[in-house]
């Protein structure tokens, strides 16, 4: 076996162009499989971790048709006092002027109560959050975003300082973390040395509050409901639905809700279904690689027709001359799985370089050994064929052969 092994690879290595030429179509398909999945998973993780850090344990409620009735803050509370909501909270957006000191620029204010910070899974930096007696009392205080802090303040530690929102005075109540941040839109800060810099400009107030600063916001379009746990978001899902059904007359088109663990669901399932589509096509280029192993292992196999004829005639076993062929292939296939691993790593290492934060791009394991199984697999497959043609060559047949 030893002896075998030894004479494979003596083989292989003789010819060394031709060996990596053949392996090349195996180092492309390995490479393209590793990186096309990870990249997929890479991304499918970016959206996903950006979804969950909004919570993933929420429904989200959008009104469409008030039926000539909208509903009012003092309402809603009554509608989402029940044991099986942990939290609800209506949401509204306007834009407004903020101004502090010598900095000014636009930015999103949303008007939504103290329950919105647990269901978005917001974390406090400084100060405090909204409270049930600041919408009450509609008022002034407004809790930032880290960014929205530095920006206005220059210094994240902004509780207790004063913001003009068009023209009103609001005092900063808290400052969320900065990771804590939701989505807004990107704004342009001009400050007292004419210079700009591009930033999230964000702050969030009582929704009594912004009724009464921004006109369009009159009543409740959109709010977010938060369950109990995970296991009753179903049940959450099903009361919610009664309640609106019961308000709204029966009507379902006045209404949608959406659970944000289905979202979280379909993307997992977006994200597995991409991984294997990319694997699939990358797969084929390994496929095309077995191919071209087989092909040279054919032209192989002629080449050395008295070779094989002479070791059967000194004595070689039909199953030594297989076995010797097989490893050729399997050696072949799998040198190149290997190069294809280190190809792979090296481009995942620029790819994640490039990247940055924006996307984290790591080699996938499972893909790697499957990559390995599969280089394996495509050896012996199609290394099977020309190494059965060499061991039943006849040895007289093969020692006439004068190639």
């Amino acid at each position: 076996m030893i002896q075998t092994a030894k004479m494979a690879w003596d083989a292989v290595s003789a010819n060394k162009l031709r060996t990596f030429l053949t392996m090349l179509g195996i180092i492309i398909g390995v490479a393209a499989l590793i990186i096309l999945v990870s990249i997929a998973d890479g991304a499918g993780n970016s959206v996903s971790s950006q979804i969950s850090q909004m919570g993933s344990n929420y429904l989200s409620v959008r009104i469409t048709d008030h039926k000539e009735n909208p509903l009012k803050l003092a309402e809603f509370s009554e509608l989402m006092d029940e044991q099986v909501f942990l939290a609800a909270a209506p949401v509204g957006r306007t834009s407004v002027t903020g101004k502090s000191g010598h900095t000014s620029g636009s930015m999103n204010v949303y008007g939504t109560s103290g329950g919105y910070f647990s269901i978005m899974d917001m974390e406090l930096y400084a100060g405090r959050l909204l409270k049930q007696t600041d919408l009450d009392n509609h008022s002034h205080v407004i809790v930032l975003s880290y960014d929205t802090a530095v920006e206005y303040f220059g210094h994240a530690d902004a509780a207790g300082e004063s913001l003009s929102l068009d023209g009103k005075s609001f005092q900063v109540a808290g400052v969320l973390s900065e990771d804590s941040a939701s989505p807004g839109s990107a704004m342009m800060i001009k400050s007292n040395d004419d210079s700009s810099e591009t930033v999230t400009l964000e702050g969030y107030i009582p929704y009594s509050s912004l009724s009464r600063l921004a006109e369009n916001v009159l009543e409740i379009n959109q709010f977010y409901v938060s369950s109990v746990d995970e296991s009753s978001m179903e049940q959450a899902q099903r009361k919610l639905e009664q309640i609106l059904l019961k308000r709204f007359g029966n009507d379902e088109e006045a209404f949608s809700v959406e659970n944000q663990s289905e979202v979280m669901e379909a993307m997992a399932q977006v994200d597995h279904t991409m991984s294997l589509m990319l694997g699939g096509i990358a797969a084929i280029s390994l496929l095309v690689g077995g191919i071209g192993i087989m092909n040279i292992m054919l032209v192989s196999v002629t080449e050395r027709t008295r070779e094989i004829g002479i070791r059967k005639a000194i004595g070689a076993a039909q199953g030594e001359i297989l076995l010797q062929f097989l490893l050729e292939a399997l050696i072949v296939s799998m040198a190149g799985c290997l190069a294809g691993i280190g190809c792979s790593w090296c481009a995942l290492r620029m790819i994640g370089e490039i990247m940055g934060s924006a996307m984290n791009v790591v080699m996938n394991g499972k893909v790697v050994f499957l990559a390995v199984v599969f280089s394996g697999m495509i050896g012996i497959i199609f290394g099977i064929y020309p190494a059965k043609k060499a061991a039943k060559k006849k040895p007289i047949d093969a020692l006439r052969y004068s190639g």
